[in-house]
Formats: structure tokens, sequence, C-alpha cells
């Protein structure tokens, strides 16, 4: 047979790259991986640097369930293309098999059992350690803010109760806190992203809504139609629902707009 034939009837048989692959292995933007010592365990981090002149704002990335995958890391990227400097700690250091982290799991499935085991005062911990670290880099203006999705939206709403110095939270369909007096503790505004076919965590949000304006704090909540819960990653599938794509699109625009405030 014709080798390039071959080729051809062999092509659509090949898998497409993973465009979160595809797009930190394309980026431009400078990458790096940086550990901070946490007593016997190191916290590793991925930061990616914008390319600019002058020093910017940091944003935390808090991860999924699914610990530090590539597409949490290309949301690194995204932030980092937007002209910021985003540093995504991995909460699984440590924790992975011969003490590895979320790359040592044999799957995501390992990798969120190991999650939910996780200490939550550790978790805290490591959120403090990566958020001084980010504000003390070169690159950084000294303003931090954090995002987090699905567990990880959770604990950038808790984070916020917690750390008092922190420029705003970006909570992706994560839920909240539930006790009035821990909401009270929150000194910064909060930006909810939620889709509307996600009733395990939206059908909070109004009571979250109400409790905040009690207390006279900011909660900025969004409801996409139609989406489900894990819009920002499911959105750019190929396959995605119209309604995940669209929220995506609309997300990552509030995002980028809230970011320059």
């Amino acid at each position: 047979m014709n080798p390039l034939l071959a080729l051809a009837l062999l092509a659509p048989l090949q898998a497409p790259q993973d465009p979160a692959k595809a797009r930190l292995e394309g980026s431009p933007r400078h990458q790096e991986w940086i550990e901070i010592a946490r007593g016997e365990r190191k916290l590793r981090c991925f930061a990616v640097y914008p390319e600019v002149k002058a020093k910017v704002q940091a944003v935390l990335v808090i991860h999924e369930n699914k610990g530090l995958t590539d597409w949490v890391r290309s949301v690194a990227d995204r932030l980092a293309e937007a002209g910021y400097l985003a540093l995504a700690p991995d909460l699984l250091s440590g924790a992975g098999p011969e003490g590895g982290d979320s790359s040592a799991f044999a799957s995501t499935d390992a990798a969120t059992k190991a999650i939910y085991a996780l200490d939550p005062a550790q978790v805290l911990a490591d959120l403090d350690a990566a958020f001084e670290r980010a504000r003390d880099l070169a690159a950084c203006n000294g303003k931090v803010s954090v995002a987090g999705f699905c567990w990880g939206g959770g604990k950038s709403f808790e984070f916020a109760t917690h750390r008092k110095d922190l420029a705003a939270a970006y909570v992706f369909y994560g839920s909240s806190p539930k006790d009035e007096a821990t909401l009270a503790g929150i000194a910064c505004p909060v930006y909810g992203f939620y889709g509307e076919n996600d009733g395990r965590i939206t059908t909070g949000v109004e009571g979250t809504a109400t409790a905040m304006e009690k207390l006279g704090k900011r909660f900025e909540p969004e409801i996409y139609p139609g989406a489900g819960h894990g819009f920002l990653r499911s959105g750019g599938a190929s396959d995605a629902p119209a309604q995940d794509k669209a929220a995506m699109e609309q997300a990552w625009e509030r995002w980028k707009k809230l970011l320059q405030g």
C-alpha cells in the first residue's frame, strides 16, 4: 500500500491532542515549578508569568477534586495570558503514592479519594503558604486574589473567610460556608460563577446571598442558563453542550473584567 495512503487512512483513528496539554506545550509564557517547605513535606506549585513590564496582581488557583491536572495548569496559563501572575498549588503534594503529588496517582478516582482524606487544617495552611509565596514573588505587586473550581471553589470561599488581606475570591461552582459567624470574617468581595443545572451547588446560592447581604458583605453571583457543573472545563470540549460552551466563554470574559477592578 502507498505509505501516504496508509497515513491518510490512519489519521482519523488518531485521538486529537488534549487542548489543555496543547496550550501548555505551545505557551510562550514562562512556566516553572516552585517548592515550598511544609515541615517534612514540600508543597509543589505551578507558576506562570505574564509577558508584561510592570508588577501585577497574583491569582492563587485552587484545583478541583481531581488534583492539579493539565486543565488547571492551563487555566493558570490563560490567566497569565490575560496579564496576571498565576500560582497553582498541588494540595496533594506528599499525599500521593510513595509521597508523590497529583501526578503520582494511577487514576483521577484515586486522586479524588485522596483529596477528601486531606486534613482541612493542612489544606488551609498550605493555601496560606502559597498565598505568601505568591505575594513575595518579584513579579507580584503585592495584591493577591484566589480562584477555585468545584472542591477548589468551596476552598476559595472558605479561604476568603480566613484571609483578611485577600483582594478578591472567585468561586466557580463551589459550596459556601453555612455559618453566618464564619461568613462574617470575609473582608473582600466574593464573585460566584454557577451553572443553572447544578442543583447540588446552585440551590444554595440564594441563601448565601441573603446571609452575605445581611452581614454587609459583597457577594455577586452569576448563574449561567442551562449550564451544568464544571462548565469552565467541560465548555472547552469539542462536543460540549452549547450551554456549557456559552457559560465558559461568558465566565472567562466576566472574570477578566473583574480582575481589572
